[in-house]
């Protein structure tokens, strides 16, 4: 990708210069407790947006998508915002980090990518954070400091591209480190690194291609679900409730509330349990609590869908080690840990077994856990 993309700057902007890349992310554990004030736990994966960059002398930006063939360029002022969604994620990141009273100059770019779209693994936080950090090496001097340029992709979803994600995907893009996960505390910021070394053991997704509409907003209702039982129990989230609190209201909460609070609850401790797991390397551990985060987003957070219940049971049957649900829900992937020995048996039936009952084969992505955020020459 490296090489391709030089040949294309050199042949529009000749000579060549910097190169930075992001990665995607996937999430091994703790959903939907980003908005109840818990953990989730992150890792960069070995798939990226890589871009190349040098200072134009002009006052506009001239940007090439190697990946979809369009050319674009814009000015840096609020009222050069460019009409294709694409190029907004790059203006959203000039115009976040001018806001900060930082620098950016124009610029010449262009950039290719590897991160499979539509599969949950964040390419536009890695397009974004890609072009954050390229800003702050090239016209800042790097004095960015981690946590804004995470803050800087965050506010370019908010304010450019109309979505109003959490901080998640642009944390772990920024954040990423080889062979390790991040434990994120979504209330306080603190984050820790944990290793993730799974050696006879891979990481693989299985995005099963499809995507139910849905007619209610159901994220906001779970949301409002938790909500409604935290002010129940008298806490400011459910990340300060226990089970021995939940059971002590239950005559004062509506069942579905119930249910949904008892996912969140018990999932706030799954991912401590993997975290003590994975410092003693026990992936017999971590894959038991991926079944039962699946088991809890599917039976009590009702956010699942018969496809992906569909590839968990396969897992299982195949004797995956852990196997879960990544994601919002309602369609996209699940992740799973497998044994080296059991890789090539578990896709081959996955991929046969899906195709007789849906049609089509799952995409099978395998994922390593590697750098953020970087220069890469």
């Amino acid at each position: 990708m490296k090489e391709e993309i030089q040949k294309q700057f050199l042949a529009r902007f000749g000579k060549t210069e910097a190169i930075y890349a992001s990665s995607g992310r996937i999430n091994l554990i703790g959903e939907h407790t980003d908005y109840n004030g818990g953990f989730v736990m992150p890792g960069a994966i070995d798939k990226c947006i890589m871009a190349e960059v040098r200072t134009n002398g002009l006052d506009k930006v001239r940007v090439y998508s190697m990946d979809i063939d369009e050319y674009v360029e814009f000015g840096l002022n609020e009222e050069d915002a460019p009409k294709q969604q694409w190029a907004r994620y790059i203006f959203g990141v000039c115009r976040e980090v001018i806001k900060r009273g930082f620098v950016v100059k124009g610029f010449d770019a262009v950039f290719s990518g590897n991160i499979p779209l539509g599969a949950g693994l964040s390419s536009s936080a890695a397009l974004e954070s890609c072009f954050a950090y390229a800003m702050n090496d090239m016209f800042n001097g790097n004095k960015i400091d981690k946590f804004e340029l995470a803050r800087i992709g965050q506010s370019t979803e908010h304010n450019y591209c109309g979505v109003n994600c959490g901080i998640m995907d642009q944390f772990a893009s920024v954040f990423g480190k080889e062979n390790c996960l991040i434990r994120l505390d979504c209330r306080s910021l603190e984050y820790e690194y944990f290793p993730f070394e799974p050696k006879g053991y891979k990481l693989v997704l299985l995005d099963s291609a499809v995507k139910h509409e849905l007619v209610d907003s159901p994220y906001n209702k779970r949301r409002e679900s938790c909500e409604r039982v935290a002010n129940t129990l008298g806490v400011p989230s459910l990340r300060d409730a226990e089970m021995a609190d939940l059971n002590a209201h239950k005559g004062e909460i509506t069942e579905e509330d119930f249910k949904r609070a008892e996912y969140v609850i018990g999932e706030k401790q799954r991912v401590l349990d993997v975290c003590d797991a994975l410092k003693r390397g026990d992936y017999e551990t971590v894959g038991k609590k991926m079944y039962e985060t699946h088991e809890g987003l599917s039976k009590y957070y009702e956010v699942s869908c018969e496809e992906l219940d569909y590839l968990n049971d396969i897992a299982k049957e195949c004797g995956v080690t852990g196997s879960r649900i990544m994601g919002g829900g309602f369609g996209g992937c699940t992740i799973n840990l497998v044994k080296d020995e059991l890789h090539d048996a578990f896709i081959e039936t996955a991929k046969k077994k899906f195709a007789e009952k849906y049609g089509h084969e799952p995409k099978v992505y395998d994922v390593i856990i590697s750098d953020g955020a970087r220069r890469v020459e």
